[in-house]
């Protein structure tokens, strides 16, 4: 049987699910890992880049320190703060947190800064504050590009997240580690698909909010209502 084969039988194998390094249990820890370091990042990133778009102020300053955050090798990263803070999954957390940091500021950034500026001088004639502005303008309009941002940060770290297993007995990529060091390449390829099947249903699920949030797209001149023929004398 080929190696691809191998990995599939491996993870269909019954004794491989359930307890406490089933792959259903390693799913769930690489779900939360995921989540909880997207969330971390987002409660930082999306109201800064929310007020840089909206206000204009800091914006190359933020832009380029995001740029040198998305230049750090995440796996230095990870060994140097596991180095200081030791071996659990508070190393691995903050790492992935740094990584998903930049795409969900940008995203937040771009999103707002590219609301239509007809309807937010509108919005602002009728006598709305600037908070309002922000939250029933400018952010519904650019919702698609805050999601894009999201779903970019979402997937950088849903693949990253297999490093945590490199400091702590946690998520998907322990199946890696642990069929490199026993030489179990169906057990090491079965994690890899395991981490690419759970990024491709994260990425089709943000794909369609992301779509959602853009509403429906504009009739092309051939969808239009043909104009009425003249009325003939």
């Amino acid at each position: 049987m080929s190696l691809f084969g191998d990995a599939l039988a491996w993870i269909l194998d019954g004794g491989h699910w359930g307890g406490p390094t089933g792959i259903d249990t390693r799913l769930w820890q690489h779900l939360a890992v995921t989540f909880a370091a997207v969330a971390l990042a987002a409660a930082v990133a999306i109201p800064l880049g929310v007020l840089i778009g909206h206000t204009g102020r800091g914006r190359l300053v933020v832009v380029a320190t995001a740029g040198a955050v998305r230049a750090v090798p995440t796996l230095g990263l990870l060994t140097l703060l596991g180095l200081w803070l030791g071996i659990g999954l508070t190393a691995p957390l903050l790492a992935l947190v740094v990584l998903a940091f930049p795409s969900l500021l940008a995203g937040a950034y771009a999103g707002v800064e590219s609301a239509d500026r007809g309807a937010v001088d509108a919005a602002r004639s009728l006598g709305m504050s600037e908070w309002q502005l922000v939250l029933r303008v400018e952010l519904p309009l650019g919702a698609a590009v805050v999601i894009g941002g999201l779903r970019a940060a979402t997937l950088q770290v849903v693949a990253t997240a297999t490093l945590a297993a490199y400091l702590s007995d946690t998520g998907l990529g322990r199946y890696l580690f642990a069929g490199l060091k026993s030489r179990d390449y169906p057990q090491m390829l079965a994690g890899a698909l395991l981490v690419a099947a759970l990024a491709l249903l994260l990425d089709v699920a943000l794909a369609f909010v992301q779509r959602a949030c853009r509403g429906p797209a504009p009739l092309a001149p051939s969808d239009a209502a043909p104009e009425a023929a003249p009325a003939k004398g």
